[in-house]
Parts: structure tokens; sequence; C-alpha cells
């Protein structure tokens, strides 16, 4: 890192990295605050199974579908600016959300929840990037990196918590009231501290593909949040048809964008490249056992085992801090690097749900202690891969692209985050009908199993393909 003037340095630059950290940690914590309550939700707006699905899947479908264009926002109109837009559309909507007087409201509220995220997010990693130009730098991404860590822990608990609590009999409720007065104390301080950055060049936004990545996964998910709600009926499956051609067509609209000398909202470079869409593959996999597995589990602790909101909040807290622990020894610059040991961290998570699958089918009561074992292993694996995924897959892209391929990756992230509950919600609820509750977490937990074992071999393809690309590269 080269020497930067120090006039050129904002000296209240850790109070903003304060700002904008702790409303990063707002919306970490608001990802796992919501399936400790998801119980206490469905009884109180006699929420459907569809819905319930959809209060944790749309929101992640609405933040994919704009997390990119937020970030281009910010580099047209300042980080600052959409920074606080987004931070009081959040604050708003978790207002919304609070209020939601039914599942359906509910669901709309959290929709636009989505959307606001993805306009104040992007704008966090923007803002440390300008503010530490130095070798602050590494410290402050280091205290980002603790924030995300210590969300899980925080949802988690604040959940079970408040749910328990049930201040002013106001329930599930508080978990998005919270927000309004943290939201509102970072509004004032952003005005107060966060400096204004200079107008960039402007650009076209690719709007038409915003509205295509939306409209295709919406109606892809959709019918699998709430087909088995309905019989699965014909229509359904139409409806996924069309989804599923609208998100095919879509690379060809990007190709078609950028020979009209427009601004894709995918680079199609990015698609033709065999690495990255390997290793987007292999996103994609890992990510649909993530928010599903916190949702089931949380889920099924509470309705089959009648634990308390705060006690399955409780039971999650050694997988959270074993995932902080893995993810900083494997993200340390003494540890092992390369795919191996992502694969690594596969297997231990698929032993861990093995594990959770036995515990489950020979003890017909297990304790919280118990279920804590095989969840801490899993969150261990978890950490292992998570903290060096992105940077394998992103380690073959060209440095006038990263910007690009970070935004897709996240994009599928969040996608497969949604996917995952509507599969592994489908697969639950539907042999829950059929059988029992147990018999159905088992077959949900089975099916996580797989969705990991794809992601490990899809890693393992990159791997070859690196390994042979190096061989071919280093012949005479």
């Amino acid at each position: 890192m080269e020497d930067i003037p120090t006039s050129s340095i904002n000296p209240r630059r850790w109070l903003v990295l304060t700002v904008v950290v702790a409303a990063q940690f707002m919306y970490v914590v608001d990802i796992f605050i919501v399936n400790v309550a998801i119980p206490a939700i469905r009884t109180d707006l006699h929420a459907s199974t569809a819905q319930i699905e959809s209060v944790i899947a749309l929101y992640q479908i609405a933040y994919a579908s704009m997390v990119i264009t937020g970030g281009r926002l910010g580099d047209m109109y300042g980080a600052r600016r959409l920074f606080l837009i987004g931070l009081i559309g959040f604050t708003a909507t978790s207002l919304a959300c609070g209020l939601a007087p039914t599942g359906s409201a509910l669901v709309l509220a959290r929709l636009a929840q989505g959307f606001t995220a993805a306009l104040m997010v992007p704008q966090v990693l923007a803002t440390i990037h300008t503010l530490f130009p130095d070798a602050a730098r590494s410290r402050a991404f280091a205290i980002f990196g603790v924030a995300l860590g210590l969300g899980g822990v925080v949802g988690f608990i604040a959940g079970g918590w408040l749910v328990t609590l049930n201040l002013f009999g106001l329930s599930w409720r508080t978990i998005f009231f919270v927000n309004g007065p943290i939201g509102a104390a970072l509004v004032l301080a952003t005005i107060r501290l966060m400096p204004a950055q200079g107008k960039q060049k402007r650009a076209q936004l690719d709007l038409a593909s915003v509205l295509v990545l939306f409209a295709g996964l919406t109606l892809l998910v959709g019918p699998l949040l709430f087909g088995h709600e309905f019989g699965w009926p014909q229509w359904s499956f139409v409806v996924m048809g069309v989804g599923a051609v609208l998100l095919a067509a879509f690379p060809r609209l990007e190709r078609s964008i950028e020979r009209r000398r427009g601004s894709p909202l995918i680079e199609p470079a990015l698609l033709a490249d065999s690495a990255f869409v390997r290793g987007l593959i292999a996103t994609f996999c890992f990510f649909l056992s993530n928010i599903s597995f916190y949702f089931l589990v949380t889920l099924f602790m509470q309705t089959a085992m009648d634990l308390s909101a705060l006690d399955a909040g409780f039971v999650m807290v050694p997988l959270t801090v074993a995932f902080v622990i893995a993810a900083r020894r494997a993200g340390a610059p003494q540890a092992a690097s390369g795919i191996g040991v992502l694969v690594k961290g596969c297997v231990v998570q698929a032993l861990a749900l093995a594990g959770l699958v036995a515990l489950v089918g020979w003890i017909d009561a297990p304790s919280m202690f118990q279920l804590m074992v095989p969840l801490t292993i899993f969150g261990y694996g978890q950490g292992l891969v998570m903290a060096q995924l992105f940077s394998t897959v992103l380690r073959s892209v060209a440095d006038s692209r990263a910007g690009s391929a970070s935004g897709v990756l996240v994009t599928a992230q969040q996608v497969a985050n949604a996917t995952g509950v509507a599969v592994v919600g489908a697969v639950y609820f539907g042999a829950q009908a059929a059988h029992s509750q147990r018999v159905a977490l088992i077959a949900a937990l089975i099916t996580l199993i797989a969705t990991v074992a794809l992601c490990a071999a899809a890693l393992e393809w990159l791997r070859r393909w690196q390994s042979a690309a190096g061989a071919q590269a280093a012949r005479p």
C-alpha cells in the first residue's frame, strides 16, 4: 500500500466506519432474527406455509435482483446519498413489517425491505474502500468481518429473547420495530459524519435486465413456495416454465445490450469464462443449504421439540461461534489455501448433517446440548467454505471485471438462498403432510446433504479445470 498524504485522510473515518458497519450489522441480524420468530409469526398471523417461506425467500429474491444496480447507483450518485436512501428505506420497511396485519402484508413489506437493503449494503464496502486507502484498510475490513460473524449470533439470541419477552404483547413484531430507533440514530449519524463524494460519470442503468431477472426468479421460485399449498396445479408448472425461459434468455439479453453499447447488468464475458461459471455453480450449490438450513432447524426445534424461541436461539449460538472461528482460521494469511480446503469444509458439513439425521432418527427427544454437537460441527464446516469461496472463484477473473464478478456472485448467493428455502421447504412440508415432522426433517436434511455434495463436485470440477489450464500454460 503506497504512502497516502495525511491531509487526504478523513479525520472522522473511524466514526464513519462505525456507522456503516452498524448498518451492515443491522442487515445481517435481520436475516437471522426472522428465522427464530417464524413460528410466532405463523401463529399470530395465521400465515400459511407458503407465506412463512416467502417471508424469507422473496426478501432474498428482491435483494438479489437489485444489489448490482444498487452498487452502480452508488457509483453514479455517490455512496453517501444511496446509503442514506437505502437506510431510510430499510428502517421504514422494517416498521411496515412490524405493523403487518396479515401474512400477505408481511410478505410484501419484506419484499420492499429486500429492495431497500440492496440500495444500502453495496455502499458499505464502497465507503470502506474510499475512506481507507492506506494500511489501515486491512484493520477496517477486519472490523467489517467481525460484524458479519457476530450478526448471526446476535440475530439468534435477540430474536429468541424478544419473542419470549413479548414486550407490550407485541411478540414477534419487536424484531422489526427494534430497527426503528437504531435506523433513525444511524440516519442522523450519517448526515452528520459521512462525507459527500464527487459526482461520477453517469451511465445508463440496465433496468430491462433488472425486471427480467426479478420476473424470472419470482416466476420460477414462487410456484415452489405456493405449489404444495394448492396441490401442485398445472398452472404452477406453466408459471415455472415461463420463469425458466426468462432466465434462459437473460444472457442473450445482456449480449444484445452490450452490442448496442449499453451497460448490461452482467457482463456477457463473465458468463463465457469457464472457470468463473464453474465457481458460480459451486457458489449456488453451497448457498442452497445456507438460509434453508437455519429456517428448517429453528422451525423444527420450536414446533416439534416445543422449545421456546429463546432456547432455539441459544442452541444456535455455538454454531455461529464455530463459524466465526473457522472463517478466521481459513482466512488467515498463514492458512492453507486452495480448493482442497473448501472441499474439506463441504465434507465436514455433510458429516454434521448426517449426524443430525442419526440423532433425530434414533432419539425421540434429543436434548438441546445433543443438538448443539452436530450443529456446531456444521457451523465450522460452513465457515471453512464461506471464508474463501468468493476469493477462490474470483481468482481467475481479471481485475477490470472484479467488481462486476463480485456483484454476480452476491446475486447467485441470494438467489440460491431463496431457491433453497423453496426447494427444501417443499420437501419438508410435503413429508410432514404425508408422515411426521421427524420424517420431514430427515428428508430435508438428506436434501441438504445432496446440495453440499453438489457443491463439492462443482469445486472439484473447477480444480480439475484449473489444473488442466495450468498444465497447458506450462507447456513450451
